[in-house]
């Protein structure tokens, strides 16, 4: 059954066959003896209870055309992508989930109005239907990417703690003693975003472009927004990495510029 724009409609039976696929997955992970069963059966349940939800969210929203009720949106994801990246984080310092937030809202809010207003030009700016999807591929890659930053930041930094201590005992400052963890992590959170980019064509076609095939949208036209997401993403990836590692690696630093070890440190991160 075809719904609109040509989409084949996908109902509630052929959900319960595509939850057949994990069925087997934790089956597989019950005859391995993995562990993971429990995981996977929350996890899909939270799939289908956020996605669910986020259809009747979006169709409420897209109904009232309001700027406030997408700005109000874009907010409520960025906190909680920044209490996400705090939890993946546990060994960042303190200030880390209102650093994250600003990180992403500050480089998510630009590059999202920059690729719908400049590029994508939707009229009017705020029309949600653009806006929200585009903030959300924007912000979940910056997520990851913070996430995955700050936690090889601060992990190699630690185990470093005696160099450093040692280089900032003889006047090193907190930049050069923290710059060779800070460039290792940033290379690793860049690697991901560097081999989606290379493989996209040719390993895999990419989210984006594969949803407005499924609707039936002419390949040549699919193909310019994919690459526009491709490059948003890996830009949204790496700036927003960039700012929350250099916002937060002098926090590991006391006033007096030296190393604060573990026991040392304030428990919190908010």
């Amino acid at each position: 059954m075809s719904g609109a724009g040509g989409v084949i409609v996908i109902g509630w039976w052929q959900l319960a066959l595509a939850t057949g696929l994990m069925v087997l997955t934790g089956a597989l992970s019950v005859a391995l003896k993995l562990g993971v069963a429990k995981q996977l059966a929350i996890a899909t349940a939270r799939t289908y209870a956020q996605l669910l939800l986020l259809g009747l969210v979006l169709g409420w929203i897209f109904g009232l055309d309001s700027p406030w009720a997408v700005l109000g949106v874009l907010v409520i994801m960025t906190g909680v992508a920044a209490l996400t990246i705090a939890r993946r984080a546990p060994d960042a310092p303190a200030g880390t989930t209102g650093i994250s937030f600003l990180a992403m809202l500050l480089v998510g809010t630009f590059i999202t109005f920059v690729v719908t207003g400049l590029i994508v030009r939707v009229e009017p700016w705020y029309l949600p239907r653009y806006v929200i999807p585009i903030a959300g591929m924007v912000l979940g890659n910056s997520m990851n990417g913070i996430a995955l930053a700050l936690e090889r930041t601060f992990s190699d930094m630690d185990a470093r703690s005696g160099e450093i201590l040692a280089l900032t005992a003889l006047g090193a400052t907190p930049w050069e003693a923290a710059a060779p963890s800070i460039r290792r992590a940033m290379r690793a959170a860049m690697i991901p975003g560097i081999n989606t980019l290379s493989a996209a064509g040719i390993v895999f076609i990419p989210g984006m472009m594969a949803g407005q095939l499924l609707a039936g949208a002419d390949p040549m036209a699919a193909a310019p927004y994919q690459i526009v997401v491709m490059v948003m993403v890996a830009t949204a990836d790496i700036t927003g990495s960039t700012l929350a590692v250099m916002l937060t690696y002098r926090r590991r630093f006391g006033a007096d510029d030296i190393y604060l070890e573990r026991g040392y440190r304030p428990d919190s991160r908010s």
